[in-house]
């Protein structure tokens, strides 16, 4: 799924971490890194982090559950 506009990232990564499946960013070159470890999360958001927004990500969530929370997030914040 593609996010859009993430203002608040570290509510982002909170809704990340409460995810009971894996997360995973695809990077531009089609790798995919766990946004569920904290060293993936910094390296991934300090290569496309700018103006403290993100303007679009690639992730995919395994989960039915997970995929709903992160929905929820990118409709209500």
């Amino acid at each position: 799924m593609k996010v859009q506009n993430i203002s608040n990232i570290e509510k982002f990564f909170e809704v990340v971490d409460s995810c009971q499946g894996k997360v995973e960013l695809v990077t531009g070159e089609g790798d995919r890194l766990n946004l569920k470890s904290k060293l993936s999360q910094y390296v991934s958001m300090a290569n496309i982090f700018s103006n403290g927004e993100i303007p679009e990500l690639e992730i995919i969530a395994y989960e039915k559950e997970d995929i709903d929370k992160l929905v929820s997030f990118m409709i209500n914040g």
